[in-house]
């Protein structure tokens, strides 16, 4: 008898999840979008473009989405690398050239340039905040999404001594 174990590190078959939402959009710049179990987001533009104001725009909210998935990466990196920390603060910036969106063809209508300030509180050595960052940074699904559409992305990590 042969004896075969495998751990979810080891697999070469994919584990794919999914998730889903809805979202309502009625013929202005404000979107409901239903995330079920979670509640709902709104996104919009300010009044002084033409929204409501009612929520971010929805490139806020991938810049936040940005920002929640690197920190809900890094605590799984840091719990599997044993780095303590009590948190991190994020802040986070974005330029976009409008003429895209506004329906020049040449120019990408998504950001340009996104910079994201990540101070992460910890007595734990720089060398070590150092691996599990090159960790996180690997793994996080939207900051490896933003940089394969060719943003410019610059993540500075900044240790803030507990």
């Amino acid at each position: 008898m042969t004896v075969h174990i495998e751990d979810a590190g080891t697999r070469s078959e994919p584990i794919i999840r999914g998730k889903s939402l809805t979202a309502v959009n009625e013929a202005t710049l404000k979107t409901v979008i239903d995330t079920g179990e979670w509640g709902t987001i709104i996104t919009d533009e300010p009044i002084a473009h033409g929204g409501t104001g009612e929520g971010p725009s929805p490139l806020q909210t991938v810049l936040g989405a940005l920002c929640g998935c690197e920190g809900v990466t890094f605590k799984r990196a840091a719990d599997d690398m044993g780095l303590d920390y009590e948190g991190i603060e994020f802040e986070a910036a974005y330029t976009i050239d409008i003429r895209g969106r506004q329906g020049d063809r040449r120019v990408r209508p998504h950001f340009q340039t996104i910079k994201v300030v990540a101070r992460v509180y910890t007595s734990a050595s720089p060398q070590h905040l150092r691996e599990v960052v090159e960790e996180t940074e690997a793994r996080c699904p939207v900051l490896n999404l933003v940089k394969d559409a060719g943003v410019d992305i610059t993540m500075v990590w900044q240790r803030e001594q507990v």
